[in-house]
């Protein structure tokens, strides 16, 4: 009876592997499911090495009751493409299920060459490669060098099919080029056509790029993971179509824009590279006051252009004035139209002498994009008015002609601050011997003895207080691993990522785990094993629900801040609790 009992037992408990066809294409996709009808732990799957892994593992769990009969069951799913031509063989995979280890039989699978299909019906794989489209698009594709021009990244998905979650795997470099990214708030779905045809599409990415090369420079394409939902053909018992979901990667394709150079005819020998639209102007802060006494001379350039991209006109002053290096300053926004703005050099001078000093005129010149020409502008002659002061001796040459330069005269208190007497006092020297300090010096290692003590017995009862330890050190944790995320409270998108990128990390550090398996269901389990109560564990998963959902709607401060807070308090609980 005892036999019985156990292989009734054992023959309930069913795990084995499926797989969609076991003879394909080289060109074609496998998918294989490992399929239990009782909850497990510590799944491993087998080694796919004569196959790469184009999708997975998605898990779905499916728990019905029928006529009072409960039905469960879970599935581990990868999609598989083969490497070459061959037979090859799927080995097992194993599960834990209530404390017994079972495993799938291995899958003989056999892969032929590339297969046409033209009457056969279209795969769900095929189905998302026609129906969704990464496209670039760029707003001028001839430009001149260090004029500025846009690539908005879309998404059209047609309206048969839908998008349930996609990753920027691979991120475009703009070599040779100076490239700033424009903020989106929030995706908006919008209505487009496609090559003729009506779709959804979303904006992914803008970014605005000035060239710094001429000839042909090529845009690195976007790359995409995307989870593809498409139709079936098949209904449910209330006639929706029944979706299936489909790993897919997408990409814009690289761009090439062909830059052209500035025209060499009629180019200013001061050109310092300034393309755009701009005007330009100097001020003083004012034109008449006293000796040693500041003023301030600004050389601005506005408008609309490279302004981040280009020197500015330096200022000539006479050798009369002292002039201090510049303060730079730039007020420039950047967006789809470019940059907008003004930069400036703030110029602080001090005159020395009385007299009237004219500050020469300062030209600028840029290439102007609307005429295609270049242009300059000079600003006129300031003359800066010292009213009271010393004033300057004029130095004449050997045939009693003025010379255009100023002797100064020297300042009798130049080098006052150099000190010439000392106040040296004599000091009587006593032996150090039997000295006060000798006595301390002698007393001082025994007087520390209890001290040393003291701190040994607190350091003791700090080693012995494990409960105390176990909070200091979980508090410790919270912080290491919340660090980034506290710094990006001010933006959502990148708080988030790091919110969740700290949760993954603590999670791997703490019970030695892969990425791979951070699954809800996975990470309850291995929590309840570690001894963590439910409720943290339910906070910590709703965590990193909310990391994945706050990427796409809208998020106040507050919140962002009671998710930071909420995680702090759990990674604390975890780490108090686990065993």
């Amino acid at each position: 009876m005892l036999l019985f009992t156990l292989t009734s037992v054992s023959a309930q408990v069913k795990f084995e592997a499926k797989v969609s066809k076991k003879k394909l294409g080289v060109n074609e996709r496998l998918r294989i499911d490992f399929e239990m009808n009782k909850d497990g732990d510590n799944f491993v799957p087998p080694n796919f090495k004569d196959f790469t892994v184009v999708g997975g593992p998605n898990t779905s769990v499916s728990n019905s009751w029928v006529n009072g009969k409960r039905t469960y069951s879970k599935t581990y799913s990868y999609f598989l493409a083969p490497k070459k031509r061959g037979t090859f063989t799927i080995k097992q995979a194993t599960i834990e299920i209530e404390g017994e280890i079972y495993k799938t039989f291995p899958v003989t699978i056999n892969v032929t060459a590339a297969v046409n299909r033209p009457n056969a019906p279209p795969e769900a794989s095929d189905i998302a490669a026609e129906n969704i489209h990464l496209v670039a698009e760029v707003s001028k594709t001839n430009p001149y060098l260090n004029e500025g021009f846009t690539v908005v990244y879309k998404l059209y998905v047609s309206p048969e099919t839908g998008v349930s979650n996609w990753r920027e795997k691979d991120n475009p470099r703009y070599n040779d080029f100076w490239s700033q990214n424009i903020e989106i708030k929030g995706l908006n779905i919008q209505k487009g056509l496609y090559k003729g045809e009506e779709y959804r599409y979303v904006v992914l990415r803008k970014t605005v790029l000035y060239p710094q090369k001429t000839g042909k420079l090529k845009i690195e394409p976007l790359v995409l993971d995307i989870t593809v939902e498409v139709p079936t053909g098949r209904t449910d018992i209330f006639g929706r179509q029944i979706m299936t979901k489909v790993p897919k990667i997408v990409t814009a394709g690289s761009r090439t824009i062909n830059v052209k150079a500035l025209p060499e005819q009629d180019k200013p020998a001061d050109f310092k590279g300034a393309v755009g639209d701009f005007t330009f102007k100097l001020t003083t802060s004012k034109t008449q006051l006293n000796a040693t006494e500041s003023l301030q001379a600004k050389i601005e350039v506005s408008g609309k252009g490279n302004l981040k991209l280009f020197e500015l006109p330096k200022l000539n002053t006479p050798s009369s004035l002292e002039v201090y290096e510049p303060e730079h300053k730039e007020s420039v926004r950047t967006n789809l139209t470019g940059m907008q703005g003004s930069i400036s050099d703030i110029y602080t001078i001090v005159p020395q002498f009385r007299g009237k000093y004219p500050i020469p005129s300062v030209s600028f010149s840029y290439f102007d994009l609307a005429t295609e020409s270049y242009k300059r502008i000079t600003t006129d002659e300031v003359v800066i008015d010292v009213l009271e002061g010393p004033t300057a001796v004029t130095a004449t040459t050997e045939n009693n002609t003025p010379s255009t330069k100023q002797a100064v005269r020297p300042n009798p208190n130049s080098f006052a601050f150099i000190k010439t007497n000392s106040n040296w006092i004599s000091i009587k020297s006593e032996p150090f011997f039997k000295s006060s300090g000798f006595w301390a010096l002698l007393l001082l290692p025994f007087l520390a003895i209890p001290l040393a003590i003291a701190v040994r017995n607190q350091r003791d009862k700090r080693i012995a207080d494990i409960q105390g330890n176990r909070i200091r050190k979980a508090d410790r944790l919270a912080k290491k691993y919340l660090s980034e995320a506290k710094k990006n409270l001010d933006q959502k998108e990148t708080f988030y990522e790091s919110l969740e990128r700290a949760l993954h990390n603590y999670l791997k550090a703490k019970l030695n785990i892969e990425t791979i398996d951070f699954n809800k269901e996975r990470i309850d389990a291995l929590l309840s094993e570690s001894k963590v109560q439910q409720p943290v564990i339910s906070d910590f998963i709703s965590i990193l629900e909310n990391c994945e959902l706050a990427r796409y709607t809208p998020i106040t401060q507050l919140t962002m801040e009671n998710d930071y807070e909420k995680a702090a308090k759990t990674i604390s609980l975890i780490d108090k609790q686990m065993r």
